[in-house]
């Protein structure tokens, strides 16, 4: 079993209150006849209300590491607990709705669909969720896209925004059920260093009005404005060289 070792780049906040737990996690992938162990047993805490980078080698497990928290994959063995609910053992469908309340997931390629607009794809997940009235949930998706600096275009379609617009529309979309953790798989990975900047600025923001936020980058320099890293290396936690 792995113990983590990690390093601060900044003060984290004090006495934060776990909110994310590993313990022995395991992930293989079967590729034919093989199975490829993606992770080999990592042991991890994540306090309320930190900002925390995830960094690593291409195919060095980070990626895992975000879908397990998120509730996207599960665990080969260990357990995985979020807000102290243990979702690996969770059944499908249930782990689908905790994941909708819970979870605002914002991906590198954005994941937009193309012939709505700002607004409709920010208000998806609560048609999906059925909170509210039509209007209730129009009025929340409008909110979120003014709090990431959208106000004059929720009409546009994603062709017609620029790279850092579409993720500000996908990162509202994430704060859609107002959750607790917001991840991050590349967020800045399409984007120029400009546009990556302000981005981070935004995940600042919301951390701290009190959020959670954990985010996978290549971007060393970005990596390093967290309240913390956790480097990951061929599926294990190791002191960043």
């Amino acid at each position: 079993m792995t113990t983590v070792i990690e390093y601060h780049a900044e003060p984290a906040p004090e006495a934060a209150a776990p909110l994310i737990e590993l313990v022995g996690v395991q992930k293989s992938y079967r590729t034919g006849r093989l199975d490829y162990p993606a992770l080999r047993g990592i042991d991890l805490q994540i306090g309320s209300g930190e900002l925390v980078a995830v960094v690593g080698p291409s195919g060095s497990g980070k990626t895992t590491v975000l879908n397990l928290i998120a509730g996207i994959d599960r665990p080969s063995a260990g357990t995985v607990t979020v807000d102290g609910r243990r979702i690996d053992a969770m059944g499908e469908e249930e782990l689908a709705a905790w994941r909708g309340e819970h979870v605002g997931v914002v991906f590198q390629f954005f994941q937009l669909l193309p012939t709505l607009s700002a607004l409709e794809n920010a208000v998806l997940p609560l048609d999906f969720a059925g909170r509210g009235s039509k209007r209730e949930r129009v009025e929340r998706a409008r909110h979120n896209l003014e709090l990431v600096g959208l106000r004059d275009k929720l009409d546009h379609q994603p062709a017609e925004l620029s790279g850092g617009e579409q993720q500000r529309v996908a990162i509202a979309r994430a704060l859609a059920n107002d959750p607790k953790l917001i991840v991050g798989d590349e967020p800045t990975g399409n984007l120029d260093s400009v546009a990556a900047g302000e981005m981070f600025e935004l995940f600042s923001r919301l951390n701290s009005e009190g959020k959670t936020v954990l985010y996978v980058t290549h971007d060393l320099g970005l990596a390093g404005r967290a309240h913390r890293i956790v480097s990951i290396r061929d599926g294990v936690v190791v002191v960043p060289s």
